[in-house]
């Protein structure tokens, strides 16, 4: 009976930490096709080139993620036929948010190298698919805690 119940309490705990995940997900990857889409209608000859974070460590993701907000607001349309479309694509880009680790960072982003608006944007994507990953990976160590904390209770 006892093993039912711990069995019971650790399958409710896993439910409930992964339902949590997949709406982060989701916005994520919204947010990767959205990027995608703006590659797509934005001006890359004679422009202001970019500073452009790559391969940031994982406590300076919320100033590389700044630092994109701040580039993409220095985007300019192709052409006046996409200019609809790259407004509202950019402003979904402007209200993205990643909560602040609280780590010191040493970066900033004067300090990334500037390149064109599309390689700025493909790096761009490449920091949310690993934001992704790093979302992913703690829901994971969270089901894990969990289930210790759970097996640390039964069996002391």
């Amino acid at each position: 009976m006892e093993r039912m119940i711990i069995f019971c309490m650790l399958f409710f705990c896993s439910s409930m930490a992964l339902t949590a995940a997949p709406h982060k997900i989701a916005k994520y990857k919204q947010l990767l096709k959205t990027i995608t889409r703006l590659e797509n209608t934005v001006k890359d000859k004679d422009v202001e080139l970019l500073h452009t974070p790559e391969n940031p460590v994982d406590e300076c993701l919320f100033t590389a993620v700044t630092c994109f907000q701040k580039g993409t607001l220095k985007l300019q349309p192709e052409n006046s036929q996409v200019n609809s479309t790259f407004i509202r694509t950019v402003s979904v880009l402007k209200k993205f948010t990643l909560s602040d680790s609280g780590k010191q960072c040493e970066s900033s982003c004067e300090s990334y190298e500037k390149k064109t608006p599309k390689e700025f944007l493909k790096s761009y994507a490449k920091l949310i698919k690993k934001v992704i990953r790093v979302d992913s990976s703690w829901v994971l160590f969270d089901i894990l805690q969990t289930i210790t904390h759970i097996l640390i209770l039964y069996y002391f």
